[in-house]
């Protein structure tokens, strides 16, 4: 194992463990990112304490007068420790700027140790001072970049849910599935319809695939396109589509964009749509007689 050379950074941290975790946690109070309204003072220490600690093992391995390379192995703990106290503070609610924050304030409490214990060797204690800095600035970065990833994670997961919310794939009867879409179909939204109806074509062995478009906001040539694919896609797999909720003014804007739906079968409402897919399969829907006296 890599020994780094002693510094007094490290014997700080080694020796005075408690000294500078009691400072840490002075000055996250006085700058105001300690946050106890997400945290009690015995967890937030016991943040501090673990993240302290991951730190003085770190250096114990790391010469930081050389460049700061936080994905290197030596660092594997200390990254561990700073991603699980980030995602456990993100989750509650503490904004990146505050994650930040919570890193660079260590700077001031070992700044002023340094002070009094090198005060008499001015040149060490500007390039210690100078050195941990740079490490403390690249972790703060390094938590900002956890905490965008996973945020952008959470919210590609969360587009992914509503996603798959906002295009549900209903079986109606024996071998007839309908797909109700409402609101925007963008060129992702299409991608992710087909995908789900092409799969539940297959999982169901279905025959008739109805597209509802009545919640679309707007039919342009893009969503037509997209409608158009969908349905040739259906075909291919099998199965038959018939686009229903084409309402007198969709027509018309189709028919003025040019759109040619070619074979697609098109009915202007669900009702009439299943009433047709219905009779594709064998199926007739009658009027039970009232037998009451």
């Amino acid at each position: 194992m890599t020994v780094a050379p002693t510094t007094e950074v490290s014997r700080l941290l080694r020796e005075e463990f408690d000294s500078v975790l009691d400072a840490w946690f002075a000055t996250q109070k006085r700058e105001g990112v300690r946050r106890p309204d997400l945290f009690s003072d015995r967890e937030s220490r016991r943040q501090l304490s673990d993240l302290l600690r991951a730190f003085s093992e770190a250096l114990s391995r790391i010469d930081i007068t050389e460049a700061v390379d936080i994905d290197a192995d030596n660092w594997s703990e200390l990254r561990m420790a700073l991603s699980e106290i980030t995602l456990v503070r993100t989750e509650r609610g503490v904004a990146p700027w505050e994650m930040t924050a919570f890193m660079l304030a260590l700077k001031q409490p070992v700044f002023e140790m340094l002070s009094k214990n090198l005060a008499d060797r001015t040149d060490r204690l500007l390039a210690e001072a100078a050195d941990f800095g740079r490490v403390v600035d690249a972790l703060a970065m390094h938590i900002n970049e956890y905490f965008i990833a996973e945020r952008d994670e959470i919210i590609e997961r969360q587009r992914a849910e509503m996603m798959e919310l906002s295009t549900p794939v209903v079986q109606l009867w024996e071998r007839v599935l309908t797909i109700p879409l409402i609101g925007t179909l963008d060129s992702m939204r299409a991608q992710e319809v087909m995908e789900n109806l092409l799969n539940s074509i297959v999982e169901h062995s279905a025959e008739v695939v109805i597209v509802d478009i009545t919640g679309v906001r707007v039919v342009d040539t893009q969503v037509a396109q997209h409608l158009l694919r969908t349905a040739a896609a259906v075909r291919l797999m099998g199965a038959e589509a018939i686009i229903s909720g084409i309402s007198p003014k969709i027509a018309q804007t189709m028919v003025e964009l040019g759109v040619d739906v070619g074979e697609v079968t098109t009915r202007p409402s669900i009702r009439a749509a299943l009433a047709e897919a219905f009779r594709r399969v064998g199926f007739q829907i009658s009027r039970i007689e009232d037998t009451r006296v």
